[in-house]
């Protein structure tokens, strides 16, 4: 798998072949891989930053997925994109909608989650729809029911919130974010 990360269609060059460590050349500045030192939401948002991450299967040269993360907003992922976001969140809170198209209670909370976005511009929003393509990462992630919410720091599940909580899903959040 081949990972290029963008900010606002500029690539990140790794300042190691371990692609831990990122330089944002435009800017001048140094970022590492899970926390993004100037990627504060603040500054992406005044700035009017989005970043790109880019994924391409090594089996197959022409499949190329390309997600944008975006401060305030809900972005969706797909199986080739999921992890590689989550690994670049590092310590910072990421919350995962997984979702299906057909799913009524999905319908109804997704305007809730996308307004939590921007209440929480210090956490990064994810949807995964729980289609035939993205079911192998649905099943990884022990998904039985739609919604589920999952919430990951340093790259691992730390809470799950199932069905339309919302109560439930902001005090998930909050504890992620405040541990």
């Amino acid at each position: 798998m081949a990972l290029q990360v963008q900010v606002n269609q500029v690539p990140l060059k790794p300042l190691t072949a371990s692609f831990s460590s990122w330089r944002f050349n435009t800017q001048s500045m140094v970022c590492i891989a899970g926390d993004y030192g100037f990627f504060s939401a603040r500054v992406l948002r005044n700035r009017g930053l989005s970043l790109k991450v880019k994924c391409s299967s090594s089996s197959s040269s022409d499949a190329t997925t390309t997600t944008t993360v975006t401060v305030g907003q809900v972005t969706e992922v797909c199986k080739d994109t999921f992890w590689p976001i989550v690994e670049a969140a590092g310590d910072k809170t990421v919350v995962v909608d997984m979702y299906t198209q057909w799913c009524g209670p999905c319908k109804v909370i997704a305007p809730k989650y996308q307004e939590l976005s921007k209440k929480y511009d210090d956490v990064v929003f994810l949807k995964l729809d729980c289609n035939q393509d993205n079911r192998p990462l649905a099943k990884e992630l022990g998904i039985k029911v739609v919604p589920t919410f999952k919430i990951l720091k340093n790259n691992k599940i730390v809470k799950e919130v199932t069905g339309t909580k919302l109560n439930d899903l902001i005090a998930a959040i909050e504890g992620a974010r405040s541990s």
